[in-house]
């Protein structure tokens, strides 16, 4: 990992930049996959699938006979482990519901919010080197608690043609209602449009490498609504001496084997500790399983020394990352100060892998700096507000004319008659 000391604000910018391509890059790619799709619905999918999956299947959708022998291979004790994450996860979403908001702004004049589920929306799995299962749990259980009728998954083969057995365990129990075996960008073309297997939907959530991502932005321009722009993973540490270096430089791992173009950061008022979390880095990787990815993502990670914990909260917002631990003595200062992260974890035994699948939060989290204006998916995800109003005669007598003066004073005359002609018959 590169040691950065005492960095000039003017050099923040570059300094902060991810790992990834520019959209530029992506986009003719992405563009040529959706128009291919949009024509040719199911055998656009099933070229691409072969091309980038290199598999060629008969049928993309699971059948239930292929959950149930999916099932019988996850071992009891990890099916156990999986419905404990739920319950957490159930338990933290279901508390975010609220009631109906109704208030009588004026005597007569009713207006009230309600919320409703959005009826169709696509859930994408990432595969790869690592099937996220916990994915699941994070988009279908506050679909399903938001009461959402139609919940489309959609996941990436293996060599097998298969999906794994722990994505299709968590699946049905947490009420998917179609699973199809498609990945990438095709995929995502598949929900914008819609093909013979793949239902259109209203919304599309789930993370995914620089591909699904600029996939998932060009769904919006044709009617598509997305959860957030959530690419390549990211993790900032800020850390003092009050640290451990060994639990700091864990959580900075854990991130950096999800691929190689996630990045982990970490900022700390102390060189010492900065030492060793570097040397903790090596130790543990040497041992890890994905070192090789792990390798080329700590190559795009940085150790940053700055002299205050006023410029450390500077440079962190600045950043705005998915993942924010704060393992400092005035862990306080850094909550309190913290204007855009996705998801803050505190204190030396919270690591951030306890948010990816079992303390309750959700996962799936704005990246690449779109923490500024994103929030984290949540039941709100996937529900609409919807606004009511009754207005009696009383009511219309009340703000009657304040709507006539303002709609004559923007030359909307039709607007003006509308009332002015309900307005004629009460007086």
């Amino acid at each position: 990992m590169q040691i950065i000391q005492n960095p000039e604000r003017a050099e923040w910018d570059e300094l902060l930049k991810r790992p990834t391509q520019t959209v530029d890059a992506i986009e003719g790619i992405v563009t040529g996959i959706f128009k291919d799709v949009a024509a040719n619905g199911d055998l656009a999918i099933a070229k691409y699938t072969e091309k980038f999956d290199n598999i060629t299947l008969e049928n993309t959708v699971v059948k239930k006979e292929e959950v149930d022998a999916a099932i019988a291979l996850v071992p009891a004790e990890l099916q156990k482990a999986i419905k404990k994450a739920k319950l957490n996860i159930e338990l933290f979403h279901k508390a975010q519901k609220t009631t109906k908001i109704a208030v009588e702004t004026t005597k007569g004049v009713e207006c009230w919010q309600e919320k409703r589920p959005i009826q169709k929306v696509g859930l994408y799995i990432p595969g790869g080197t690592a099937p996220l299962f916990s994915t699941v749990l994070m988009l279908a259980i506050p679909a399903q608690i938001a009461g959402c009728k139609e919940i489309v998954l959609c996941s990436p083969p293996n060599k097998e043609g298969k999906l794994a057995p722990e994505i299709l365990f968590a699946a049905q129990l947490c009420g998917v209602t179609k699973i199809i075996k498609v990945g990438g960008i095709q995929a995502i073309a598949g929900l914008t449009f819609g093909t013979a297997t793949i239902p259109q939907v209203y919304k599309i959530f789930g993370p995914g490498n620089q591909y699904v991502t600029v996939a998932k932005q060009l769904a919006t321009q044709h009617g598509v609504a997305i959860d957030m722009p959530a690419g390549p993973s990211e993790l900032l540490v800020v850390a003092d001496t009050h640290a451990n270096p060994a639990y700091v430089a864990s959580d900075l791992l854990s991130q950096a084997e999800h691929g190689v173009d996630s990045q982990v950061i970490l900022v700390s008022t102390s060189k010492t500790l900065i030492d060793e979390v570097s040397k903790a880095v090596a130790t543990q990787l040497a041992v890890l399983p994905r070192r090789a990815i792990a390798e080329k993502a700590i190559a795009n990670s940085k150790l940053i020394y700055v002299e205050d914990d006023a410029t450390a909260i500077d440079l962190i917002d600045a950043y705005g990352p998915e993942h924010y631990i704060i393992c400092c003595e005035n862990e306080d200062l850094y909550v309190d100060n913290i204007n855009n992260a996705g998801s803050v974890f505190i204190g030396d035994y919270t690591p951030e892998s306890a948010g990816d699948y079992a303390s309750g939060t959700n996962h799936t989290l704005p990246t690449n700096g779109f923490s500024r204006a994103y929030s984290g998916v949540n039941l709100d995800s996937f529900m609409k507000n919807m606004t009511f109003q009754k207005i009696s005669k009383e009511g219309l007598l009340n703000i009657g004319e304040t709507i006539e003066l303002m709609a004559a004073a923007e030359g909307l005359q039709a607007h003006k008659n509308a009332v002015s002609i309900r307005l004629k018959d009460l007086k």
